[in-house]
């Protein structure tokens, strides 16, 4: 399996996997608002400890992501980051990564 193909992979299992709970939480929380998602997300030091833990991953994959798709000139490269807090960074970073990967082969057939 060639790596972009990984990538588009990872990018449909990360959007299935976290929206199934997701959709199982807002289907039978008391109160399915984000307010109280976020809320009930922050209310152990477990959730905290994720939070935090995706909070770096995220500022990261923006870090790395933001001048790497300006540099390549990826076309609206920006839907990448009200994406990542949409849907998940568990979707948005292996499909930057598929996306990338395409830009780079084309460049190297063209160039």
């Amino acid at each position: 399996m060639k790596l972009k193909h990984l990538y588009l992979l990872l990018a449909i299992v990360g959007i299935c996997y976290t929206w199934y709970y997701n959709i199982q939480y807002f289907k039978t929380a008391v109160d399915p608002s984000f307010t109280h998602f976020f809320a009930e997300a922050k209310s152990t030091f477990a959730g905290k400890s994720l939070s935090a833990d995706l909070l770096v991953v995220v500022l990261t994959f923006f870090a790395f992501y933001i001048p790497d798709a300006i540099k390549l000139k990826i076309k609206y490269w920006w839907i990448f980051i009200p994406l990542t807090f949409i849907i998940a960074i568990a979707f948005t970073f292996p499909l930057y990564l598929y996306i990338r990967t395409i830009t780079l082969e084309k460049s190297t057939i063209i160039g």
